[in-house]
């Protein structure tokens, strides 16, 4: 419960200071610096396994009727995406290989954004350093969060919460709103099992809140305690996966992901500004789905942005699926070499 004192006392003063997106920056950057520090920050497992379930009823709650218009646009979004992987994660894989003298396996594996959990497993077992690949995932989602939040708030001025500011009270969802969504999330969990969805903690409840908004069952927005809650128990996630790591070895793996990230972004959007000439896709939207962060964390992040939701989702579940069926390929293809 430490990391979660750590990122409530966090938020509060980035939210008191003015800074964008204060619940989840501040949770994020506080825990990261208790963890760096040696404090006892560690991840509740039961806590994150009770939570992600909530975040994906919230973020169902972010599709409407209208988001199906826009489906024909996606998949020119779905198409660009290889390209850009090869171009962002190859330019990645040159830093990690050449600049940090990784081994061949480990930087391929730490340069692709395919979700830590993901490129951990493959990794370590194609024979890459495990310590090594969670670091690189670690720092790229800290540095990407960090920048897509402020980039927003202070470039752009998008205010945090979906209602522009506006305080929705816990007591506004009637007793049968709240029965579905707690419906939605319990079974969710197993529904997404059975579908064999990736991250079915996330997308299984994701996917009935979103069908329960549609056929208009529930009509609210999340009360806004709820979204608070999320966002600090995301952030200190986020932060407490740094706990353990020497300094010296945090340092380099950082100057590392700083050259690597900011590839990454650079990449991405100049791929956003591709689909969005060729879509009707807003430029802001297409840059949080090219974004390098994690599923779970750039779908909050488009749900506390007002973004949406259904498109920066989709768009990073294909972007992971890409990845993760691609990796056997490439390296049956070095060794045949």
């Amino acid at each position: 419960m430490t990391s979660l004192a750590v990122g409530l006392a966090s938020g509060w003063l980035a939210y008191m200071v003015g800074m964008p997106l204060p619940w989840m920056l501040g949770a994020m950057l506080g825990n990261t610096v208790a963890a760096l520090a040696g404090a006892p920050v560690r991840a509740s497992m039961p806590l994150r396994n009770i939570f992600v379930p909530i975040i994906g009823v919230m973020l169902g709650s972010g599709v409407s009727a209208e988001t199906f218009e826009a489906l024909g646009d996606w998949s020119i979004s779905f198409l660009v995406l290889a390209p850009f992987l090869m171009t962002a994660a190859g330019g990645s894989y040159l830093i990690y290989r050449h600049l940090g003298r990784f081994d061949p396996v480990t930087a391929y594996f730490s340069a692709m954004p395919g979700g830590l959990n993901e490129m951990l497993l493959l990794g370590g077992e194609a024979g890459g350093e495990e310590r090594r690949i969670a670091l690189a995932h670690a720092s790229r989602v800290l540095l990407t969060v960090t920048f897509v939040g402020l980039f927003f708030g202070l470039v752009l001025g998008v205010q945090s919460g979906r209602s522009g500011g506006i305080w929705t009270p816990i007591g506004a969802p009637g007793v049968l709103d709240y029965l579905i969504l707690i419906g939605c999330a319990a079974l969710g969990v197993p529904f997404g099992r059975l579908l064999r969805l990736p991250a079915q903690r996330l997308l299984g409840p994701m996917i009935l809140s979103a069908a329960a908004h549609v056929v208009q069952l529930v009509d609210l927005p999340p009360p806004t305690v709820f979204v608070i809650a999320a966002q600090v128990v995301m952030g200190s996630l986020i932060g407490t996966r740094f706990l353990g790591a020497r300094l010296r070895e945090v340092g380099r793996d950082l100057f590392l992901s700083v050259f690597s990230t900011t590839i990454m972004l650079i990449t991405g959007v100049g791929f956003a500004w591709v689909v969005a000439s060729l879509t009707a896709t807003d430029l802001a939207q297409a840059f949080l789905a090219y974004s390098p962060g994690g599923l779970t964390e750039m779908s909050l992040l488009a749900f506390a942005l007002g973004g949406d939701i259904a498109y920066v989702s989709v768009t990073h579940i294909v972007r992971i699926a890409i990845v993760v069926f691609s990796a056997p390929l490439f390296f049956r293809w070095i060794n045949r070499r």
